[in-house]
């Protein structure tokens, strides 16, 4: 475990970038909560959208650093992720899951469901609570919808392989809130 840094620094790279997102909290028109897991991918990493190039479905995150990149996972579920590295390079992070915190009642009623657990625990969970779809691509971070307060203090982070994925499965560039309850599958 590592603490994370108070500050997101997007012209980072997507390992750095994710392990700072780690506690920062993310709204959407106000609905959102606490980031407590992540994954970073980078261009040069054979599981990117942007391993292949630039893309009509990628195009976001070859864009300026601090802006969402919004894509369909399999046809069926959102993905959010956050853009880093400088513009050009095709770096991102994939927000994995929340600590739900602020419109629950609104979560509940996206969702269907009460258990606060579930409510944003996996990508897909996540953008159907907080009513993220392919108009969020592209947006920045820094401007209405989106609202992004970094940690206030120090974070335990745990690491370990990320998950969901075909390729480059054994990259350590997954990253969790120590002991959360709200990651999407338990840290090894």
């Amino acid at each position: 475990m590592a603490a994370a840094s108070p500050s997101i620094d997007f012209s980072a790279s997507s390992v750095e970038v994710a392990r700072q997102l780690i506690g920062a909290c993310v709204l959407i028109n106000g609905v959102g909560g606490r980031i407590v897991e992540t994954e970073a991918y980078d261009r040069e990493d054979p599981a990117s959208h942007t391993f292949s190039g630039r893309t009509p479905r990628n195009a976001a995150m070859f864009g300026p650093p601090g802006h969402a990149y919004v894509y369909r996972s399999y046809g069926i579920h959102w993905c959010l992720n956050f853009v880093c590295r400088e513009a050009g390079h095709g770096a991102g992070v994939l927000i994995r899951a929340l600590e739900p915190i602020a419109g629950l009642h609104v979560m509940r009623q996206r969702r269907g469901l009460t258990d606060e657990r579930l409510l944003c625990a996996g990508p897909g969970r996540l953008c159907q609570a907080l009513a993220v779809t392919r108009e969020h691509d592209g947006l920045p971070l820094d401007a209405p919808p989106f609202e992004l307060q970094p940690a206030t203090g120090p974070v335990a982070v745990v690491v370990g392989p990320r998950i969901g994925i075909s390729k480059a499965m054994k990259i350590p560039w997954r990253f969790g809130l120590a002991g959360s309850r709200f990651v999407s599958r338990p840290f090894r």
